[in-house]
């Protein structure tokens, strides 16, 4: 097995800001695996909130370059690394070699019940001024689902603006950590008078139990709180749906499991991306399948994707091309 891995830099349509900063481009690593004359691509966003960078992200694939030759599959990379960004690329792009080796698409190879179809993705409205928001909004008013990043005294009015804006799509939020108890009880009956359907990590991941004492009159949704199954168990009380990404779950194997797990719990799930081409959207559209919300428009913040991108058509976007991924 022949491994390439680098870094790549994509640039953002003007910019992209949360609670914890802004950013002008999306920096991904790139993973290629070859074998018999054929390639699986797989691509990750490493992530500072959880410690990954660039660098560290690379230097953990690479570490792996020995094995991986000796033949390291996918099933055996479960153990090999933690869930994170580094194990999310190898094993997507294992996924896609598997595919392309068996010319067997990966829905297929998954065991999923029948093709992916396309989905209804939310369109995510950048954290900024009450007035920037408006305009955005009402540029964006066609699209039936819009997500927006909130992160301070101004929420309400934010929300006010862009409901102003959009008046007929469905609005969820998410504060990105940003906001405290009681910041959370005071804002979401306001939200919910609103018409906020979700509310997205309000509270920073390791001061949440707070949400278990207090009434939730809008859907909570845990993200920063989610990675992996080992996280469901923290999660009893205080939350109404889980964020499956592919990042933090650490690739398509493990969050595959995680949704039929969190499921089973009865959490209402939503599949969610990091800032990114189209081949880092391309497995979760096979997640995306069943789940209440979907939110992998992470092409379309982008100056540029990938070619043999997602196709989006108005709100839809499609399933990966076998050129692109699966």
């Amino acid at each position: 097995m022949d491994l390439k891995v680098g870094h790549e830099s994509w640039p953002i349509r003007g910019s992209f800001t949360i609670s914890r900063g802004s950013k002008t481009t999306a920096e991904v690593v790139l993973v290629e695996l070859s074998r018999d004359g054929k390639t699986g691509r797989g691509e990750c966003v490493p992530y500072a909130r959880y410690g990954e960078t660039i660098e560290g992200v690379i230097r953990e694939i690479e570490e792996l370059r020995q094995s991986l030759s000796e033949g390291l599959d996918r099933r055996a990379l479960q153990s090999a690394l933690p869930s994170g960004a580094a194990r999310n690329a190898l094993d997507c792009a294992f996924w896609d070699l598997e595919a392309k080796l068996s010319g067997t698409p990966v829905w297929e190879l998954a065991g999923l019940p029948s093709s992916p179809e396309p989905v209804t993705t939310a369109y995510t409205l950048s954290l900024e001024s009450v007035e920037e928001m408006h305009r955005n909004a009402a540029a964006n008013a066609h699209r039936p689902l819009l997500k927006l990043k909130l992160a301070g005294p101004e929420d309400l009015e934010r929300v006010k603006a862009v409901r102003e804006g959009a008046p007929n799509s469905k609005l969820i939020v998410d504060a990105n950590e940003g906001w405290d108890a009681g910041f959370y009880s005071h804002l979401a009956p306001q939200l919910r008078t609103l018409g906020v359907e979700m509310i997205e990590q309000p509270l920073p991941a390791e001061k949440d139990e707070g949400l278990a004492e207090i009434e939730r009159p809008v859907s909570v949704c845990a993200d920063e709180s989610c990675h992996d199954r080992t996280s469901l168990p923290k999660l009893a009380g205080r939350y109404d749906m889980v964020n499956i990404k592919l990042d933090k779950a650490g690739g398509l194997t493990e969050a595959l499991a995680l949704k039929a797990a969190a499921e089973a719990e009865g959490y209402g799930v939503m599949i969610g991306c990091m800032l990114a081409t189209s081949l880092a959207m391309a497995p979760g559209i096979l997640l995306a399948q069943g789940a209440e919300i979907v939110d992998l428009d992470g092409p379309l913040l982008l100056a540029k994707d990938r070619p043999n991108g997602l196709r989006f058509d108005g709100n839809s976007v499609y399933p990966a091309e076998p050129a692109l991924w699966g």
